[in-house]
């Protein structure tokens, strides 16, 4: 089955982004899989729905992310057993998301990786949580079982064990490296340690309150993924958001990304050694949430952004002391990286530290900060603008250097666009209302919301039941695609550079239960 023929073939999608869904057989899977890969297309997300209750029939669903469009493959699965074609070989992401989606689901992928991925012993082996027949969550006794991680052989080399217990307040994570002396080898992480069983509480949920648990997949992406779920309801609803709400949404959106990126300057700082850009940039991000507070009454976002609108509608003064604030940050994070660029100790520690070549996080389907510091071209404020980003038109940061070096710069550049947009946004605001109030949705509707978040694309994909409720709703971040790609940007590096590297990433270790 060719590109063209599947896109034929498919049907309009109700979403934020264009995007059209196909219904496949297991032959067109496959073969819509190798045509998408070829045509350079990216595995986006992949989840499954249990329909034994409606038509007797499991579904599975692949979202691709091409360069004018979001294609969603859908492919019916029958029998106790379903079993469905294995798309990593192709899509290396697919791996672990195949992985959770038969410990949640029991979908399995024919020749795929039959190692759990978020079973850590939390529930019995025969259950299957995000079945029909599986009430609501519950504690089941632990029963943990050891994980077989890929062994290692050769003349000097041993494992350093780390986690999955860190130090201070970080997630848990296990990550066992392989190593030469101190020169890694090797390294496999394995997540899903805090599985919250996220997709499940969704289900029955209102459809106008899904938002509140959707800004609380993962706290420092809180707009992406509320704007993400209220995106995909409005869709579904055939609304047409205000103006105003949505550069007031946009607004939210690129001060998170402000927050996020001042907090990694200040890690990054720290962790190559220097505790005065950790403790600038650490005051930087504090007023800005502090202000954050003063105008929207919520330092980090949770109930900002609504269906049909957002909650607060910022004053004349507000508007004044947020383009104050902007102007501030941009002459502070100017100088700042000043001071980082001409520091030697600190320019040692990022240069060549880390790398992902660019063919490698192409190969390996990089999203993001992270694609984009790598040479992957790829925003969809840019690519996909949906209102207001088609009317401010984004200038997209990217390098090709690929290196800890690289995501520095890119931070720095993102932090100055940001401001920018800011700037604009604040002095062109649309009059008008805010928010406006959504009819009930049709039943048994797929809408997509795709927000470009700070780390990279976050999507939902919301489906509405009868009784205007949530009938499912998957949730989907970037990290996923990005955690593999640390394994491959140590290898050759030092273990102390570690802690470095996976910082200079960032990626969310339970951001949607992974």
């Amino acid at each position: 089955m060719t590109l063209d023929l599947l896109l034929q073939e498919g049907r309009r999608l109700p979403a934020n982004v264009p995007a059209r869904q196909v219904p496949v057989d297991a032959v067109q899977w496959i073969t819509g899989a190798q045509r998408l890969h070829d045509q350079g297309g990216s595995l986006l997300a992949l989840w499954g729905a249990d329909d034994r209750d409606r038509d007797g029939v499991f579904r599975v669903f692949a979202a691709f992310l091409l360069p004018d469009q979001v294609l969603v493959l859908e492919h019916t699965l029958g029998g106790a057993n379903p079993v469905y074609p294995a798309l990593d070989p192709w899509f290396p992401v697919a791996n672990r998301l195949q992985r959770a989606l038969y410990d949640l689901l029991g979908l399995k992928a024919e020749g795929g990786d039959a190692r759990p991925w978020l079973r850590h012993g939390g529930w019995p082996e025969h259950l299957f949580p995000l079945r029909r027949e599986v009430g609501a969550i519950q504690s089941y006794a632990n029963h943990p079982r050891p994980y077989p991680f890929v062994p290692v052989q050769g003349d000097g080399v041993h494992e350093i064990a780390v986690g999955p217990v860190h130090a201070g307040t970080i997630e848990p994570g296990h990550f066992r490296f392989a190593v030469v002396g101190e020169k890694v080898l090797r390294l496999e992480a394995r997540l899903g340690y805090t599985h919250k069983g996220i997709a499940k509480r969704f289900e029955k949920l209102p459809l106008q309150e899904g938002h509140r648990l959707a800004a609380r997949i993962c706290g420092d992406s809180t707009v992406a993924f509320s704007w993400a779920y209220c995106a995909a309801l409005e869709a579904v609803s055939a609304i047409e958001l205000p103006r105003r709400a949505a550069s007031l949404r946009a607004l939210a959106l690129e001060r998170e990304r402000l927050a996020n990126h001042l907090g990694d300057l200040g890690a990054l700082g720290n962790d190559a050694g220097m505790a005065f850009g950790l403790m600038q940039f650490a005051s930087l991000k504090e007023r800005l949430l502090r202000l954050n507070q003063e105008v929207f009454r919520q330092r980090y976002l949770f109930d900002y952004v609504v269906p049909g609108g957002v909650a607060v509608d910022p004053g004349v003064p507000a508007v004044r002391a947020l383009l104050d604030e902007a102007a501030m940050l941009e002459l502070a994070v100017t100088a700042l990286r000043a001071i980082y660029e001409n520091h030697a100790g600190v320019q040692d520690r990022f240069r060549d530290t880390g790398v992902l070549s660019p063919a490698l996080a192409r190969a390996h389907g990089a999203l993001g900060l992270v694609g984009r510091a790598s040479g992957l071209a790829q925003d969809l404020r840019v690519d996909l603008p949906w209102p207001p980003y088609d009317r401010l038109r984004p200038n997209p940061a990217l390098s090709s250097a690929g290196d800890v070096a690289a995501r520095v710069q890119l931070r720095f550049d993102e932090v100055m666009e940001s401001l920018r947009l800011c700037r604009s946004l604040l002095e062109t605001l649309p009059p008008g209302s805010s928010q406006l109030t959504l009819p009930a949705a049709e039943p048994d509707r797929l809408g997509i919301g795709l927000i470009e978040g700070w780390r990279g694309p976050v999507m939902i994909a919301l489906e509405t039941a009868a009784d205007n409720r949530v009938r499912r709703c998957h949730a989907h971040d970037p990290s996923w695609q990005n955690w593999p790609l640390v394994e491959y940007a140590i290898i050759g590096n030092i273990v102390p550079d570690f802690p470095l590297i996976n910082k200079s990433f960032n990626l969310a270790y339970s951001g949607v239960d992974g």
